[in-house]
């Protein structure tokens, strides 16, 4: 089975100053997508693909984005919703 994988890896800044990590994802049919990671996504992918750097996310599968968007979701499972 083809599927998407990491092609590049950018460092930003967050509108709250803390890191996060674009994602470019690369299809088999030639399309590419960019997904944003929070700090704790981000911690999360590099962990379970055990990275020594965020470079060495290139190649992976994005598998481990989604699951590591997943468990950045599931943190606030539980929490009541704030008052607006």
């Amino acid at each position: 089975m083809h599927e998407a994988v990491i092609q590049r890896i950018d460092i930003a800044a967050a509108h709250d100053g803390e890191a996060e990590l674009l994602v470019t994802l690369a299809y088999p049919n030639g399309g590419a997508a960019q997904i944003t990671l929070d700090e704790f996504a981000a911690r999360t992918l590099i962990e379970t693909c055990q990275a020594q750097t965020p470079d060495a996310l290139i190649g992976a599968s994005w598998l481990h984005v989604r699951d590591a968007l997943i468990a950045s979701s599931e943190r606030f499972a539980g929490l009541p919703a704030e008052n607006s």
